[in-house]
């Protein structure tokens, strides 16, 4: 009965052995990590925040800083 309803519930990891669902564990936590950064690549510009710069004070009409 446990494991019919395991099988309905789309579990079908929870089936394996508990060695292999270790090893499945592990392998999917490695694969994410390996394939983050061809995913999404670190990019420092969109976590640097300067302020606006002498073109935006031009543009608004406000005193340089300095």
């Amino acid at each position: 009965m446990g494991r019919a309803i395991l099988a309905m519930s789309g579990s079908a990891a929870s089936l394996l052995p508990r060695p292999f669902v270790t090893f499945r564990n592990l392998f999917v936590d490695f694969w994410r990590d390996m394939t983050r950064d061809a995913i999404r690549p670190y990019r420092p510009e969109l976590h640097y925040m300067r302020g606006p710069g002498p073109a935006w004070r031009a543009k608004h009409s406000l005193p340089p800083l300095g």
